[in-house]
Order: structure tokens, then sequence, then C-alpha cells
């Protein structure tokens, strides 16, 4: 699906980068083969020996046929021996599943700041497994590429075209930026100020590898694009920050420093043993984080890595180099840009946190670069309570404001950071110029007794500050008059933040001359109100329907101007358009950005024109796979059996009609969420007319295979009042998948026997879990990157506060781990070899096959070389889809995963849940309680 995108990637993107070396030979993987499935192999397929390779468009490929037809390919692929299915190489899924992950990706598309044009950013479709084979230092919780001196596995931009956008919505003919070196890898994309210029940086290939990035800068009229610096030796430094814009023509830019030299080598004996103490008795309790520094040699290395030279550098050509070498983390100049606020830091560093907790310096400089005054210089946070909303202590959030010239606000913590202790007020938000008078306090700007949430500024009469409590789920919003003393603040919203359908919406900003965005203020003809503008995505029992309210901020009152279509289309509004001028917008001068889309079509974007709300069309993007372009789609409700309604996605493959076709094999692909009431788990969230976007591992790809989706159905796991909901996690996980499935099998589109359940992460843990608390709902089960085991993630997980010592009987009871003598259904674990997401160690996947294999469950272990937590490289995402198809054709579609069942016993119960599902697809009576029935019949 298409989204606008921001224009700088975000530096811990899971994508990759640079080529090096030739990626590991194949995946590793590791299989239990008993004897009762023996029975199930019978053949072999020489067509079966070929494996893919480094992966082109004539690869060799496996499984699966061109074949459409589920029949034709399941005799070949359910009959596959184990021993073929170890084999070497990474295969590919079969061509109508492979066709749909290769289809060339959509361009980003950014804004120029007076909205008059658009930049197309071009992007490449799967990138090769050498890319993450680069080799890559893990060091305080970031992953850097040595040689290239940035965060490694970073997506870039392949060109840049820019098109301008007419007066009457169309677009002119693209004028592509010249002058990129070919093959150039592009990154960190961002306007100046006047949108005269753009700033990137380019990375080219050398002998295999990437170079380090260097600055360019484009003229936007004439499209060329040169290298920002004179000299060819100034590198960017991206580790953390890498360049801003200060003004229309100077940037900013944080360089590798032109006197460092080689990598510290590390000692070939160590200085001495690892020693971490504790003599003090203090409560430092952390979560799992991975990619941690391990000793002194690490700690060097990251100072070589992460330390950066800041130079000014203008259009002209002009460079200076201004204040020290340091490990900056964040450039934020002041709105008018006379100062800059700098952020770095420095030792000493910590071995159990991550460099988010390192002690931190924030100063404010001019804008030449001459040091200011010192704001904060914040200790070592290793003792942050893993309660939510704790926070570090100190002054936090520190940010300039939008509305206003040279002028800082931030918040600071008055309970220590700590979430539990009880204290009135929680956060005070502070406020001060950049130069402060000798004597000068701070002021107080507002009181809150919440945790704070940021602020949206407007003007010196107005501004809001959010604040929320997760632990109730409450969420509060206060209009306050900055410039006025004698204004009293007031609450304007404040409901449980689960409560979709009571949600406002968000107050919609416009960009300032400064790049500032602030509350766009509406003016009415002959009407002196204050009006803003709510952008909601209108939650209902029927489904989500965007709206745009014009919202008296005063009395509360409000006018509807512009509401999504609630028949066939999805639409929602993107961005404002008519911010081009300062102060206040006219309502008759109102232009807005809105995307469009419904089942079957994809997203286009519109203007929409006041007063007369004349549409204009601005995007024609072809259909992404247009082979599905006739899929069902359907939003579907049906009721727990404590009374919690529950909602899912229902796919169906192009052509499908349940009168001929009978039930269709399923898959079943969700993810738990946590609820403090039964009324908000109950409400409906999306919309029944969204496009089905369709990812790179989506489970929607096994549309083209005939199987029915059931596609993100609710599980809410919910704790109210003093209940935390993990103390029934397994019964109500339970309970909303029997709900699910029976309701798709009561619709005649899902054989009651041919149904798998599948999830990523905590999805993963949720179908481990459902195998061995509720075999008799699925055939078999798929699960990547999960944990299992929660006594290894003992200060807490997921929304779970309490640590393993606290909530024994909730740890151990959640663990699948635990369970691997009850899990008999056939399981799938798929796991990266380098996962860094706290809490999912590859680890998990090896002990918990470990644990199944020792107890005779048919399970099979995949761990993909160079994969994080999230999967990016072609080959491995096309061998996830072949082991999963594999998987599916194999256990779920000619049900011969009753493995503690003989071959008779194992039809009889196929037989017999064929009748079920048939004589429950019309409702009949006589079959009331069909799903017991089937239970029963599967158990």
């Amino acid at each position: 699906m298409i989204r606008f995108h921001r224009v700088c990637f975000h530096r811990a993107s899971l994508s990759p980068l640079c080529h090096l070396s030739p990626p590991s030979a194949s995946p590793k993987l590791s299989t239990l083969r008993c004897a009762r499935v023996r029975r199930f192999m019978t053949s072999r397929s020489a067509s079966r020996l070929s494996c893919l390779a480094p992966v082109s468009p004539g690869g060799g490929e496996d499984g699966g046929g061109s074949s459409s037809n589920v029949s034709a390919s399941v005799s070949a692929t359910a009959t596959e021996d184990d021993e073929l299915a170890l084999g070497t190489g990474y295969r590919l899924p079969p061509p109508e599943i492979r066709d749909i992950v290769d289809a060339p990706p959509v361009p980003a598309l950014s804004f120029s700041p007076h909205r008059d044009k658009i930049l197309f950013l071009k992007r490449r479709a799967l990138p090769p497994l050498a890319d993450l084979a680069r080799p890559e230092e893990k060091l305080a919780g970031v992953r850097i590429d040595g040689y290239c001196n940035t965060r490694s596995r970073m997506s870039f931009y392949t060109g840049l075209g820019i098109h301008q956008l007419l007066p009457d919505g169309t677009l002119s003919p693209e004028k592509e930026i010249t002058g990129i070196p070919h093959g150039g890898k592009i990154n960190y994309v961002t306007w100046s100020n006047d949108g005269k210029h753009m700033a990137f940086s380019i990375r080219i290939d050398e002998d295999g590898n990437s170079s380090k990035p260097i600055v360019w800068v484009a003229d936007v009229e004439t499209g060329e694009a040169r290298p920002l610096f004179k000299s060819e030796d100034i590198y960017l430094n991206a580790i953390f920050e890498s360049f801003v814009w200060i003004g229309d023509s100077t940037l900013l830019v944080s360089t590798i420093p032109s006197a460092r030299g080689e990598p510290p080598k590390k000692p070939l004996v160590p200085p001495g043993p690892k020693t971490l103490s504790n003599e003090k008795s203090d409560v430092v309790q952390v979560r799992t984080f991975q990619d941690l520094l391990k000793d002194e040699y690490d700690a060097d290395l990251f100072d070589y890595y992460a330390t950066s030279q800041l130079v000014l550098a203008s259009l002209d050509g002009t460079a200076k180099e201004v204040g020290p070498p340091a490990v900056y983390t964040s450039l934020d100049p002041s709105t008018d840009h006379k100062y800059l606020l700098v952020s770095s830091l420095h030792r000493p560093y910590s071995f159990i946190v991550p460099c988010g907790r390192f002690p931190k310096k924030v100063e404010v400089w001019t804008a030449d670069g001459k040091f200011v005054r010192q704001l904060c210089d914040l200790p070592l946070a290793e003792d942050i309570p893993i309660a939510s909303n704790s926070v570090r202590k100190g002054m936090r959030s520190i940010n300039w404001r939008a509305d206003k010239p040279s002028t800082l606000y931030w918040a600071e913590t008055q309970d220590g950071g700590d979430a539990k202790v009880e204290v009135s007020p929680r956060d005070i938000v502070y406020m001060q110029s950049a130069e402060p008078l000798a004597g000068e306090e701070p002021e107080v700007l507002h009181k809150l007794d919440l945790r704070y949430g940021g602020i949206s500024w407007c003007d010196d009469t107005l501004a809001l500050v959010y604040e929320s409590w997760y632990k109730t789920r409450r969420t509060r919003t206060w209009v306050i008059s900055p410039g006025s003393n004698d204004v009293s603040p007031r609450i304007l919203f404040d409901r449980s933040s689960e409560d979709v359908y009571s949600d406002p919406g968000s107050t919609m900003l416009r960009r300032t001359a400064a790049g500032a965005y602030v509350i766009a203020k509406i003016k009415k003809e002959n009407d002196e109100s204050t009006y803003v503008l709510l952008n909601g995505r209108g939650a209902t029992p029927q489904g989500n329907v965007p709206f745009l309210d014009l919202f008296d901020i005063n009395t509360g009152n409000k006018e509807r101007i512009w509401e999504s279509d609630k028949e066939k289309y999805y639409e929602t509004v993107v961005a404002l358009m008519s911010d081009q001028k300062e102060g206040d917008l006219r309502m008759e001068e109102l232009k807005i950005l809105t995307s469009k889309e419904s089942k079957t079509e994809n997203t286009q974007y519109f203007l929409q024109l006041w007063p007369d709300r004349k549409v204009q069309q601005i995007t024609n993007f072809p259909h992404p796979y247009p082979q599905l372009a006739s899929l069902q789609k359907e939003m579907i409700r049906y009721q727990r059996k404590d009374g919690v309604q529950l909602t899912a996605t229902l796919y169906l493959p192009p052509g499908y009609d349940p009168s001929k076709d009978g039930p269709l094999p399923c898959l079943f692909w969700s993810y738990p969420g946590e609820f403090k009431s039964k009324d908000a788990a109950s409400q409906v969230r999306g919309s029944p007319n969204e496009f089905a976007g369709i990812g790179s591992t989506s489970a929607l790809l096994w549309l083209a295979r005939r199987f029915a989706i059931l596609s993100g159905p609710t599980i809410p796991i919910i704790g109210e009042g003093d209940e935390e909901a993990n103390d029934r996690y397994v019964e109500q996980l339970v309970a909303s998948a029997e709900a699910a499935v029976d309701e798709v099998v009561r619709r005649g589109v899902a054989h009651p026997s041919k149904i798998a359940v599948g999830g990523h992460s905590y999805g993963a843990f949720m179908t481990a879990n459902l195998l061995a608390h509720a075999p008799y709902l699925f055939s078999c089960g798929i699960a990547r990157s999960g944990a299992y085991n929660r006594t290894l993630t003992p200060f807490g997980f997921q929304n779970e506060d309490r640590t393993l010592w606290e909530a024994t009987n909730v740890y151990v009871e959640m663990s699948p781990f635990m369970s691997a003598d009850k899990i008999k259904k056939p399981i799938l674990l798929i796991h990266g070899e380098e996962d860094n997401n706290p809490g999912t160690l590859t680890m998990q996947s090896d002990r918990f096959f470990n644990a199944l294999k020792g107890h005779g469950a048919l399970c099979r272990l995949v761990i993909l070389p160079h994969e994080s937590h999230g999967y990016s490289a072609r080959e491995s995402i096309m061998h996830v889809l072949w082991e999963t198809d594999r998987w599916l054709q194999k256990y779920c579609v000619p049900n011969t995963s009753d493995a503690d069942s003989s071959p008779d016993q194992s039809k009889e119960i196929s037989d017999s849940a064929d009748r079920v599902a048939t004589a429950t697809g019309g409702g009949n009576p006589e079959f009331e309680d069909h799903s017991k029935l089937r239970r029963s019949l599967l158990w």
C-alpha cells in the first residue's frame, strides 16, 4: 500500500544496503522426523532437488509449480521427503507468490515546503543477502557498518524526480535530478526551508563495498546535483545525526573527524577480567536488551565510530568546523535559526543498557557554533524502573517552541521517574529563553498528574498539552495560554485511550516559514471564534469513517466539513496544503490532501479545495498485484463466550464461490493485545473498505494459493480493575481463537480440519500457546521470531510490568516452552540469526525446538543467516515463503497432521469434520452447537 513516507530514512531501518562478500549458502534447518509421520513420505521428486544460490530471475526454483489450483500442487508437495527439505541452498516459493513479492515498489513521495512540487523517491525491490552479509559492529544497542561509518542494513533510494503540481491538480513531466553517480545510494533527503534546494547523502560501490557517504545538494529549479564540500575527503558520519538546514543556504553536518586514524585493535591479551558490581545494593532491573557493549574495547570502538566533528557548510562551498569532536546525537536549530540545541553522549558507558541511557549533555550554541550554556548533564540511567510510564530523572523532552523564536521548553519528573511512586504533580513543564538574564529562573508552564506526552503549539493564546497513564489508559488534553499567566489551564478532552469511538481526532498543523509546525487556526467569514481542524479516524461499530471537523476551541462546538465515503471507499486526510502563508487560514481558501482506496483499488491521492469542494486527483499508481485485484474482503464480527465482541478481516481468493467451491484451507494470522475493559476490547478498529496491502511476508500472499485468510482476528487479553491482563492470558487467548475458528467454519468458508495458525514475534508466542492449549482448533502452526520461555525475560515483556519473582505463575503458565510436552500438532519455527529485538533472542527458538524434539513433537526450525527480527533479504524472504508454503501444503491442505492418530483414524476424523462443515455451512439447527461437535471430532 502506498503511504507518504518520511523523506529521511530512520537510522534503525532493517532494510539493508551495500554489497560485500557471498552470503551463507543456506539457512540452517533442523527437523524432527518421527516414525509416525513417515507414512506421508512416499516418493521423491527430482524437480525438488534444484536449489537457489545467489538469487536471480532465472535461478532454480521448487515446489508448487505454476498452477494456481491447490489440489493440483498438493500431491507433489505433501509427499515431498523431509530429506529433500533438509538440502542445502535457498528455495523459491511458487510463482504465484513470488510474482507478487517481486513486483517493483512504488516511489515514496515528499511535498516541497510551498506545496507546489512533489518529489518522487525511487526505490529498489528486495535487496540481496550479500548486503546483509557485510561485517557489522554491535555496539551499545546500535549496529554499525564500519566501512561506511553508517548504521548497518540501511535502505536507500535509487533516484530522485521532481513533478510540478499544476493548478488543475495534475503533475508536470518529471524532472530528474541529474549528476548523481551511476548506482549511487541516496539517503537523508531533505528540502531547504525555502524549497529551492535539497540535500542528501550518496554512497557508491567501490570494489564490492559501499563508500562512506558524501553530502550532496541539488538545485530544484535546474535539477542539477553536486557535492556540498569542495574537498573529497569530508565524509558524513550518520551513526546518530546526519545534517540539518540552518536557514535557506547553510547546513550543519556531522562529519567523520579528519584526524581520525584506524579503528582500535582488540588486544590479544585482555587487560583483566570483566567485573560487574552492585556492592551498594542498588535495585537495577533491566529488560533483555541486545547488542550491548561487552568490554572496554567495545567502548573504544563505539567512540571511534560515533564521534563526529560538526561542520558548518554554505551552498557557496565555504565550510568551517564548529565545536569539539564528540558523540553528537541530536542537532536542532531554533525556529529563528539563531541558536542550536546540541545533545551528546559521554562516558562512563554501561554494559547493561543501550546508548540511549548513557550520560547525556544538552547544550545551547549560537548558530555559528559558539557555546552559550549547558542545560543539563544527565548521569547514566541504568536504574529506570521497568513499570510502564517510568522515565529518566532530570530534564527530558527538551525542545524549541515552534511558535516563538529562541524559546526552550522541557519536562521534569517529580516522582524520581518511578511510575509506582504516588505524587502530585507527577511532571512539571518548564519554559525559558535560550539566553536567560542573570538569575532568571525557568517559568512553570504547566503541572501534570499523569505522564507528560508533548505539546502542540499555536501562539501565545493557545497551546495543547498532552498527558497519559498506561495503567488506567487515561489520556487528557489541556488548553493553556502560554503568554497569559492569568488564564487558567482547562481540560479539553479527558478519556480512555482504548475508547476509539470517543476519539475526537488530532489537531492539524500548518508549516511556518521557518519550517516548524504549529496548530492551524481557521477563520470563518464574519465569525470571530477560534477554530481548529480535528482530523479523526472516525471509529464506529461499522468500521472507521475518517473525518475532518471544524472545532471551536472555546465552546467545544464542532462542524463536520469532510467525511470519508462509507459505502465503497476508505478515505483519509493526509496533510494540510494551504499553509504557505503565515497566520490564520481562511476557511474559503482551505486545501487538503486526501487518500482514497477501496477493497480492490489501491491508494491514490487527491486535492480537496474549498469553498466548492472541488476534487483533483494527483496520482494514478497502477495496481501492485493485479492477479489479486478481485480478492474478496469482509470485516466480520462475532462473540467470545464471555460476551466480548470480536472482529476479524476475512479474505477469500478471487472468484471463490462457497456454494460451488466448498470450504477452503484457512490461515489464521494474528497478534494479541492488552485491554483494561471489555467494552473497549469489543470496539471495531479498521475499515472494511481499506485496500489490502500485501507485504513481502504477508499471510495474504496465500490468497494466490487459494487459501481463506483470517487476518488480524482480535485477541483481547483483558484485565479489568485490579486484575492484570496476563493473569488469565491462556484462558482468554483460547476463547478468542475458538470464537474466530467457529465463525469461519459456521460461514462455510473454512474447512474445520484445515485451519493453520501463525504469527510473528508476540504472534509467534500466541501460535505456540494455541497449539499447546487448543490443539483441536488447528492443523499446524507457523511461528516467526518469537519468544517462548518467559523466564528468559525475567524483568518484564511486552506490556507485563511485573517481574518473574512477583508473578511466577503467570510467567510459567504463559510460556509455551513449559508446555512443550502438550504440543502434538506440527509447528514450523523461523528465526533470524541476528535478532536484536529485546526478548526475542534467537536462543528462544533454539531451546524451544529442543524442548519440542525432546518430546517427539513434529517440528522444524529454520534459522536465517544475517537476518534480524524482521527479514529483508530476497533470498531469506523467498525461503521463508517456501518453508511456509511447504508446511501449509503438507500439514494443512491434505489434513495429514494428526500425528497422534493412525492413518485410518486420520481419515475418519477428516471425513467427520467434512460432514460437520457441510452440515453447519447453511446454519442447520440440527448442528446448532457445531463448535463443540467439531472440537470433539478433531480432539
